[in-house]
């Protein structure tokens, strides 16, 4: 499962922005919270998500978080499985990649900024990728980056793996990607694909 968020504004401000903003061993979002909320706009991400069932193409915030600085660390966790039990995926369409995304708690209620099973393409990775995880922790994770954006832009959060590589290996990964990318939602499965996990991969950026 991502982990917590709330550290972001100081990450914000380096050159190079690790999966997330987070630090490394921050503590993970909390999956079972019951706390009545408040009721919040709609984020980027949300505002994306109710357009279409077809095609939709938009750009968003990248991030990544890998095996070693997940929750808990060293492993595979997700809080919501639809293709597979624990984080993984090669990328091609038959086998995207876990990637995760903001979400809000309102009356006990979880909300995600795009409903599990969403499929994306991330151009820029040449890889496929579906909704099984969220980013963002305490009892206001709609207060979180993840949620609100980057920029008015929707903030996507990808699962680099890292499991068979050293963890700086999976570090180097998630600052290679973090940046600014063309997304499309509901994509046709036919886009070029580099097939492999991302940080065993040598994540490549193209």
């Amino acid at each position: 499962m991502r982990r917590n968020l709330l550290t972001c504004a100081a990450a914000l401000a380096a050159a190079f922005t690790i999966s997330a903003c987070a630090p490394v061993g921050d503590p993970g979002p909390t999956r079972g919270d019951t706390t009545d909320m408040t009721s919040a706009p709609l984020s980027p991400a949300a505002r994306v998500a109710a357009r279409s069932d077809e095609e939709v193409r938009f750009t968003a915030y990248l991030t990544g978080y890998s095996y070693w600085d997940n929750t808990p660390p060293g492993s595979a966790a997700i809080a919501h499985p639809v293709l597979r039990k624990s984080a993984g995926g090669t990328g091609t369409w038959e086998d995207p990649v876990t990637i995760a995304v903001g979400h809000r708690l309102e009356q006990g209620r979880q909300s995600m900024d795009f409903p599990k099973g969403t499929r994306f393409y991330l151009s820029g990775l040449r890889k496929y990728a579906i909704v099984e995880d969220v980013c963002g922790d305490g009892p206001r994770p709609q207060d979180g980056p993840c949620h609100t954006g980057r920029d008015g832009r929707p903030w996507l959060d990808i699962y680099v793996d890292g499991s068979k590589s050293p963890r700086a290996a999976s570090e180097e990964c998630m600052r290679r990607l973090t940046r600014f990318h063309e997304i499309i939602q509901n994509p046709a499965p036919d886009y070029p694909t580099v097939a492999g996990a991302l940080t065993e991969t040598g994540c490549r950026v193209f």
